[in-house]
């Protein structure tokens, strides 16, 4: 009797083993790592074969093979703990011989799913330093608009690497389990090749703007890539560094365009981003329905609590910081009627406490930068906060006389 032999790696699963060895580990432990390209077996690192992604065509074959009398196996030569596995959840044999390979095709769509072009609208957050400093020529806003080309590729990349870190907790996740790397629509080496190539194109562009932007876009793969591999796994460290992530943008538009960033606007936005990021962990925990701890992340539903009250906690420190400002040498100068920025601070309250209340039921997309940027209502608010900002800096009468 004829038996058809499959390879794990490019037939029978649409993923490749060795190389999600060495994305756990380097999420678990790194030293582990290169190890994993080497084809050797982590100790320290185990995968769930039960969530890796099948070929569907692979298995239809071998339900004709098995249904015309012929046996099925699968190759255990290269990873016998997984072939094992496989084999008997699917009634298969395991042969200690080179399986059958296939070339696994994928859809250009998918991989741009993965480098996720809607996120790139945070990066409108490197405008904030021109908006601060009431600059708005052409020149200044099109070296803000390459600096965010530069970043938008650069957190592509992140988003990359951190899909395949998280592999095995996306699989576990209702609505991430569909993404290219854990549903294996997307090979792991295309992503990978993928990622290169974009932080290649942040790094040239960010070295065409200058060292001070360079240096910025640096750090900020740094931070993101230490934010993947580790520091999202660690409770409240993890609303800090997505606080300085978030402000790494804004000092980067003000890199990119020349623009000077005051330590007060730093000293605004970093509690403005802390509320943020307890609100996305908010939503993650609302939308959750177990009260087990996140996959990857430290949080579980018990600590809805503490995260809305650190959000409500971090959004009064802003609001007061932003009163303090406006009493500042500098706000004097920037603002002539400066009751107007007392009254901007009314609909800036009421724009964090919409996005608390909207994280902690649930209401609001995964990331609120995202959300916040598509709430019509949130943008309103937003508008209605910075043209009373204009209106005491007198830009109003100086853009109508202008026009008139």
């Amino acid at each position: 009797m004829s038996r058809t032999v499959f390879a794990l790696e490019g037939g029978f699963l649409r993923t490749s083993p060795r190389l999600e060895y060495f994305w756990t580990a380097l999420g678990r432990d790194p030293k582990a790592a290169l190890a994993a390209l080497s084809g050797k077996r982590p100790e320290a690192v185990t995968l769930r074969a039960d969530l890796m992604p099948i070929d569907g065509d692979v298995l239809e074959e071998i339900g004709r093979i098995k249904a015309g009398g012929g046996q099925v196996a699968l190759s255990a030569k290269r990873h016998p703990e997984l072939a094992a596995t496989l084999a008997a959840q699917h009634g298969l044999e395991t042969a200690e011989e080179e399986g059958a390979r296939r070339r696994q095709g994928w859809a250009p769509g998918d991989l741009l799913r993965a480098l996720r072009p809607h996120q790139w609208v945070k990066n409108v957050l490197l405008l904030l330093p021109l908006l601060a400093a009431h600059q708005f020529d052409g020149g200044t806003i099109l070296l803000a608009l390459l600096g965010m080309v530069a970043f938008s590729a650069a957190a592509s990349s992140i988003y990359i690497v951190n899909d395949l870190i998280d592999l095995e907790a996306d699989r576990l996740h209702p609505k991430k389990c569909k993404r290219p790397f854990a549903s294996g629509a997307v090979p792991l080496q295309v992503g990978m090749g993928a990622g290169l190539a974009l932080v290649l194109v942040a790094l040239g562009t960010g070295a065409y703007l200058g060292a001070d932007f360079l240096s910025v876009t640096l750090l900020y793969v740094f931070v993101s890539v230490a934010y993947s591999v580790r520091l999202k796994r660690m409770r409240w460290v993890d609303i800090f560094m997505l606080a300085a992530l978030y402000s790494l943008r804004v000092v980067a538009g003000a890199a990119a365009a020349g623009v000077a960033v005051s330590a007060a606007m730093l000293f605004f936005i970093f509690p403005v981003f802390l509320t943020l990021g307890a609100v996305k962990r908010l939503t993650e925990l609302t939308l959750t329905k177990t009260d087990e701890r996140l996959p990857g992340r430290g949080y579980g539903r018990p600590d809805r609590g503490k995260l809305l009250n650190f959000a409500v906690v971090s959004m009064l420190v802003a609001l007061v910081v932003f009163f303090l400002y406006s009493h500042s040498a500098q706000a004097r100068a920037l603002y002539p009627d400066r009751w107007f920025l007392w009254l901007a601070i009314l609909p800036l309250a009421a724009w964090l406490f919409r996005m608390v209340r909207l994280g902690y039921y649930g209401k609001q997309d995964y990331d609120p930068i995202v959300f916040a940027l598509r709430d019509k209502r949130g943008i309103g608010l937003i508008l209605i906060t910075l043209s009373l900002m204009f209106y005491a800096a007198g830009l109003w009468d100086e853009w109508l006389a202008a026009v008139f």
